[in-house]
């Protein structure tokens, strides 16, 4: 049987070469794996004493996100998952995560009370292509939009976004009643968390994020299926790289057309 545990700083490189073999590394750190050990959410699964998969939680009020989950090719079907989601996911409190399309993956999920819900579909595009943003882009602090993070989000998370908020690159915007984090790359800009009180409160934030790193070569974010910025979005040359699956417990965790979750915090 595998044995699993809360992970210690010692377990990081283990993890982290499993995270590696799905690709699933920030480019610097800290990272949300980082994280998700500094909040005591990420545990390991061993065998023979080697780490063979790893998951990890983030929190949203009472909803819990899995953020990761991830063993070994050769280890796979062999408990350690499941044995992970049983310590990592509370019974009878909401949960959520985005599932891959990985038939075995949806069917662990929904077995697990996590039913599949709503498309999550990952763009990447040019920011220098789209129109001007209905709103211009202001200056915010992780503080300021921790309100409207919460509404849209599925739960309030300040601790969370002040994390992200001090990481080099990163900066908050508002535009009407929206916002938007994105954070600078060589490369890219990367948007996420993103979310309004209404649908186009969350499209003014999320284009003039966008509008205000043009000058990078590529922008990546996450849409949920509902939400209309993604026909604008494919409209101007925007194209899907990889497609999720997001599964809850519950019909409506969150608001799918008037939030942009960041792929790896939710």
């Amino acid at each position: 049987m595998p044995t699993v545990r809360p992970a210690t700083a010692a377990d990081l490189p283990g993890v982290r070469a499993v995270a590696a073999r799905f690709g699933n590394l920030w480019p610097s750190r800290p990272d949300h794996l980082d994280r998700e050990l500094e909040t005591g959410r990420l545990w390991v699964g061993e065998r023979g004493g080697l780490v063979v998969g790893f998951g990890g939680t983030t929190a949203r009020g009472a909803l819990t996100h899995l953020a990761d989950l991830f063993v070994l090719p050769e280890h796979q079907s062999s408990g350690v998952g499941q044995a992970l989601l049983a310590r990592l996911l509370p019974a009878g409190a909401p949960r959520i995560t985005f599932a891959s399309s990985d038939p075995r993956a949806i069917a662990l999920y929904t077995r697990l009370g996590l039913l599949p819900r709503c498309p999550l579909l990952y763009l990447r595009g040019v920011p220098g292509a789209l129109p001007p943003p209905p709103a211009p882009a202001r200056p915010a602090t992780a503080a300021a939009v921790a309100d409207l993070d919460a509404q849209a989000a599925g739960g309030a998370r300040p601790a969370d976004l002040a994390w992200y908020a001090a990481l080099p690159g990163v900066t908050a915007h508002r535009a009407r009643d929206g916002y938007a984090f994105a954070r600078a790359l060589p490369d890219a800009v990367l948007i996420g968390p993103a979310g309004g009180a209404t649908a186009p409160d969350c499209a003014a934030a999320v284009l003039a994020a966008l509008a205000a790193h043009r000058e990078l070569p590529s922008a990546r974010l996450t849409v949920f299926g509902p939400n209309p910025l993604l026909p604008l979005l494919l409209g101007h040359g925007f194209t899907i790289t990889d497609v999720d699956l997001c599964a809850a417990s519950v019909a409506d965790p969150l608001p799918y057309d008037r939030y942009l979750p960041h792929p790896d915090l939710g």
